[in-house]
């Protein structure tokens, strides 16, 4: 099952949040990203967005800094704790946005009140996304754009002049790579546990390097092995840049320490689903991402196969595979349907059942599963 991180930062000074009706139209892109873009930033507002990008980036997202956090917990990055004081900051960026939509008629969009705008920014799922901000030289000020939703690999860029004039010029990767942008998009991987702080929680899934033992438990009659994810390897980027990096969801759907004697017992076992998601920001493309994560525990002999997907997540309604793995009892094959969930706009890399003879044909060694690469083993 998917786990769900709730934010529980307290509001301190934030707007006021106002009800809104249920036809109140989404918060413009364009919009956000001019609004930031007349604003004076100076040194306390780019530390803040550097702070909660490289906590996102720590917690195992991308280079983000949600609206949610900008305006409740000034600094913190996704799967950050409340831990980060308001008053860390001299003048934090979110009292400089309220300050220019309650000063201007035209920065509140399509609202007609400065104040609902303010709740529909700080409630919606827009973000900073700020790619290869660990360039950044500490100093320079952002040029400001936004996703355009077309697919274009450019679109304009803000940039505020000395004399506070603001300038139009046009924004590429390649601008990214060689000074700060930053790009106004929705969020889409804040809503997963990452495989990071999976991590923290649970010592089970391992700290990521080094090598998993396998101890098979006490009572055992039967050897079994265990399916590890060893690394991942994203070959080319998969969505356009003003997306942001590659949130690459795991899942497995298998029958774990299946031991039957009966037919009886055959009925009595349900399949269990393993999934995760790993963040593969646009600068590790092409480089090997090391997992090291435990998939399906208890890989005996009678299992055959297990349901296998690799997504990107792209979100949009939630929807359902329906796949199954496969076990053999007295010489006979049975499977086990299950629903592996899945968005209806994620990109699916692969999937199908993947058997016991890939995995120790190809154990410890790079797969081909379209534009990415998997190592797994069966240890």
């Amino acid at each position: 099952m998917m786990l769900v991180l709730a934010s529980a930062c307290a509001k301190v000074n934030a707007p006021e949040e106002i009800p809104l009706p249920e036809t109140a139209p989404a918060v413009p892109l364009d919009g956000v990203a001019r609004l930031l873009s007349a604003i004076p930033l100076g040194e306390s507002q780019l530390r803040e967005v550097a702070d909660a990008v490289n906590s996102s980036i720590g917690n195992g997202y991308d280079e983000e800094y949600t609206m949610r956090q900008l305006f409740s917990c000034p600094g913190a990055g996704v799967g950050d704790e409340p831990t980060k004081a308001a008053g860390s900051y001299e003048t934090p960026l979110r009292d400089l946005i309220a300050s220019a939509v309650r000063s201007s008629t035209k920065a509140a969009d399509n609202y007609g009140d400065p104040e609902e705008y303010l709740a529909a920014l700080s409630s919606s799922d827009l973000q900073i996304y700020w790619p290869f901000a660990d360039l950044w030289d500490g100093e320079s000020a952002p040029v400001i754009s936004f996703d355009p939703g077309d697919g274009n690999d450019v679109n304009t860029g803000y940039l505020m002049n000395a004399d506070g004039s603001v300038q139009e010029l046009l924004v590429d990767e390649e601008m990214a790579r060689t000074r700060p942008v930053w790009v106004v998009n929705r969020n889409s991987d804040a809503e997963y546990l990452s495989l990071e702080l999976l991590r923290r929680q649970d010592p089970s899934w391992g700290s990521g390097g080094g090598e998993i033992v396998v101890r098979p438990k006490a009572t055992s009659t039967k050897d079994f092995k265990t399916l590890v994810v060893k690394s991942l390897i994203v070959n080319r980027q998969l969505d356009n840049w003003f997306c942001g990096g590659a949130e690459m969801v795991f899942k497995a759907g298998s029958v774990e320490d299946f031991r039957a004697s009966t037919e009886a017992e055959l009925k009595l076992y349900q399949p269990s689903i393993t999934d995760f998601m790993v963040v593969v920001k646009r600068s590790q493309v092409g480089i090997a991402q090391p997992l090291n994560v435990v998939m399906v525990s208890e890989w005996t002999e009678a299992l055959e196969s297990c349901a296998f997907m690799l997504v990107e997540d792209d979100g949009g309604t939630q929807t359902k595979w329906k796949c199954s793995a496969v076990v053999k009892y007295n010489s006979k094959s049975y499977g086990f349907e299950m629903e592996l969930p899945l968005n209806v706009r994620d990109d699916i890399i692969w999937r199908g059942q993947l058997s016991r003879k890939y995995f120790e044909k190809y154990s410890g060694k790079y797969t081909s599963l379209g534009d990415v690469g998997v190592v797994f083993e069966l240890i």
